[in-house]
């Protein structure tokens, strides 16, 4: 019987994930399977790959071939490389103890390169948050001056209040004891002039 590591589809329209099976070849893509080996969802960034790779070993020893889908994420598991690796230790070409120790360091390789990745993309998206906020803080302060500039009638008496407000809050910067002298100072102006 010819057997096929492949990936079966599921989950909802627009949403796939697929879980890897090893099934007959001549059986539906998505019908039955002889053994589960693991799942893949690619909806993640980066995508999830979850695999029993001693299962997938021992399917690759019993000849089953993968699909090219399939191959890639195998290789990109390491599932390959071991199998590689356990066939150099039945030629003699290295203990298994060199081989797993191989295999090991290459795992904490790759898991390094995923958890960069994955560091990055949190970056990335930190630093969009944060240009969003200064963005939306920028256009509040914008609106609220184009408010304030909205509320004071447009006559010689309103840009004389403005430049009394402005006048006003540069002396409450400069000291906070002055400031509600100045304030109380600007009210008075405002009710002579009219």
């Amino acid at each position: 019987m010819p057997v096929k590591i492949r990936l079966q589809r599921h989950g909802k329209k627009g949403k796939p994930f697929y879980w890897i099976v090893a099934a007959d070849a001549r059986a539906k893509r998505d019908g039955k399977f002889l053994e589960k080996l693991g799942i893949y969802n690619p909806n993640t960034n980066p995508a999830t790959i979850e695999i029993n790779v001693d299962n997938s070993v021992q399917w690759l020893n019993n000849g089953a071939q993968p699909t090219d889908t399939a191959r890639a994420i195998l290789s990109y598991k390491g599932v390959l490389l071991k199998h590689h690796l356990l066939g150099g230790v039945r030629k003699g070409a290295l203990t298994e103890e060199q081989a797993e120790e191989k295999f090991k360091a290459w795992l904490a390789e790759k898991e390094q390169s995923v958890a960069s990745k994955v560091s990055g993309l949190d970056q990335v998206k930190a630093d969009a948050k944060a240009k969003a906020l200064a963005a939306e803080k920028e256009i509040n302060e914008k609106r609220a001056a184009d408010a304030a500039a909205a509320a004071l009638p447009e006559t010689p008496e309103g840009e004389e209040a403005e430049a009394e407000i402005e006048a006003t809050a540069e002396v409450v910067e400069e000291t906070a004891t002055e400031a509600p002298a100045a304030e109380e100072a600007a009210p008075e102006e405002t009710k002579e002039k009219e």
